[in-house]
């Protein structure tokens, strides 16, 4: 304790030093623990994006793009599904419930989703939580629109505004559905998904708002009014994926083979945690990278610290040296510079641990609008405090090296006047 104390009195005395150097070892270890928490916050995120779903079905490419296109909106699809394949994948024995999708336009940057009732009715996220409404009611009409939270919210949207759908996914796209508008018949309540920077309309209006075009254009000198469409009764002619629940886990692969194997026309199923695993492992060099970084810059920190203490121990010859010849051990010596040092290395984590929760709760909202990632605010979890104690125990070996340099000086070295 004696020398504890010492330790502290020492570090008083120089404590703009040693407030600097903790500062540094805190903003390190702030940058390592909120690097693993929006790593593991990240996959949670993705992992809660869908929930309750057997099998994603879509045009034959690889399981990593269906994935992305059909339930993170990233990216497009080779190919669409024909309804007379999906009605008949729909209707078999093993399933109990699909939400088709449709993909292809954009609202201001936003995708747009075609689908049906069955999205509301089946879709999951998170622990199995159900869609809901947090003002309207989904499309009933042709022409009706369900937007995401975070739109509304971006947009400032409200029930009843008119939206204009861009033809393709360029958000500032010249070819405008603009003679044929959305009004909003409901905004969803906030999920911590893509599903909050969705743009939900019916299969239908999806197809009749591309009646009168051919590719990228519209065709000349035809031109369709919304009435006019609202009494075709059209009816969906493709779709681009779509999500299954089965009766039974047990059918899932079973299933999965038949549709792999359709000869009506080449389509994949996926299983939604696998494809969710080989996107991690593909993301793994750069999970490694980040993880390196942060270690190099805590590593930077001590370094730091180590740094300051040989620095000062040329002014503190004479105190050594005194401590010395009132009877201190060399032991005594080491203990007090391995107690600084680990005692800035413990207050530094500290900080750093408290910078980091900080961030997180003034953070939280903007990532989870910005980038749809919400992080858990939680207590520090095993892994947490085991990066902790690593740190620190690395900070009481740091001070050894400017204890043993200490060490070396002699009483008489240390007695000697510097002019």
């Amino acid at each position: 304790m004696a020398i504890l104390r010492l330790a502290l009195a020492s570090l008083w005395n120089r404590r703009l030093t040693a407030i600097l150097t903790v500062l540094a070892i805190a903003i390190s270890v702030m940058l390592l623990l909120g690097v693993e928490k929006v790593r593991t916050g990240a996959k949670a995120s993705f992992a809660n994006t869908i929930s309750g779903t057997d099998l994603i079905v879509g045009a034959r490419s690889g399981a990593t793009q269906l994935l992305l296109y059909s339930v993170f909106r990233i990216g497009s699809a080779t190919n669409n599904i024909s309804m007379a394949s999906y009605r008949r994948l729909a209707a078999h024995t093993d399933v109990a419930w699909t939400i088709p999708f449709s993909l292809g336009d954009n609202h201001r940057g936003y995708r747009v989703l075609g689908t049906n009732q069955d999205y509301f009715r089946h879709y999951r996220y998170g622990r199995k939580q159900n869609l809901a409404l947090a003002e309207g009611k989904p499309f009933e009409d042709l022409f009706d629109v369900v937007i995401g939270a975070e739109i509304a919210d971006a947009l400032d949207y409200e029930l009843g505004d008119l939206v204009v759908i861009t033809h393709g996914l360029a958000a500032e796209g010249f070819q405008k559905h603009d003679d044929l508008p959305f009004r909003i018949s409901g905004i969803l309540a906030p999920t911590g998904t893509p599903v909050d920077r969705t743009v939900h309309i019916s299969l239908e209006a999806m197809e009749a708002i591309h009646v009168d075009w051919r590719g990228a254009l519209r065709i000349p000198g035809m031109a369709v009014t919304a009435a006019e469409l609202r009494q075709l009764g059209i009816e969906p002619t493709a779709i681009t994926a779509a999500l299954f629940g089965l009766k039974s886990r047990f059918a899932t692969f079973g299933l999965q083979r038949e549709i792999n194997e359709y000869r009506r026309e080449p389509l994949l199923a996926i299983l939604p945690g696998v494809a969710l695993q080989e996107l991690w492992d593909l993301m793994g060099t750069a999970e490694t990278a980040l993880a390196g970084i942060s270690i190099a810059v805590v590593v930077s920190g001590l370094l730091g610290m180590v740094i300051m203490l040989l620095a000062g121990l040329g002014e503190r010859r004479r105190e050594m040296a005194i401590l010395r010849s009132v009877g201190a051990r060399p032991g005594h010596i080491i203990g007090l510079l391995v107690a600084e040092a680990g005692f800035l290395t413990l207050i530094g984590a500290c900080v750093g641990l408290a910078l980091l929760y900080l961030g997180l709760i003034a953070a939280q909202p903007w990532i989870a609008t910005t980038y749809g990632l919400f992080l858990e605010i939680t207590a520090p979890t095993g892994q947490d405090l085991s990066i902790l104690g690593a740190v620190v125990a690395a900070g009481f070996l740091a001070g050894l090296l400017p204890a043993l340099k200490a060490c070396r000086q002699s009483l008489a070295d240390g007695m000697i006047v510097r002019s």
